[in-house]
């Protein structure tokens, strides 16, 4: 059940992704922007972090 369950839920967010482009394509640009913009600031930060133990923790 939980596998239907996760199955009908990717389809969900699939039609509301196509949705979206389809009937606001600038939006949904801001929106992939806004995605890859939190993955760089994720990976920035991991990237500080690793830094910082590699220094020692100063």
């Amino acid at each position: 059940m939980a596998v239907n369950a996760k199955k009908v839920a990717v389809y969900v967010v699939v039609v509301f992704a196509l949705y979206v482009i389809v009937t606001d394509p600038a939006k949904a640009a801001d929106y992939v922007q806004i995605g890859f913009q939190g993955i760089s600031d994720a990976a920035q930060a991991l990237g500080d972090f690793a830094t910082w133990v590699a220094d020692g923790g100063k």
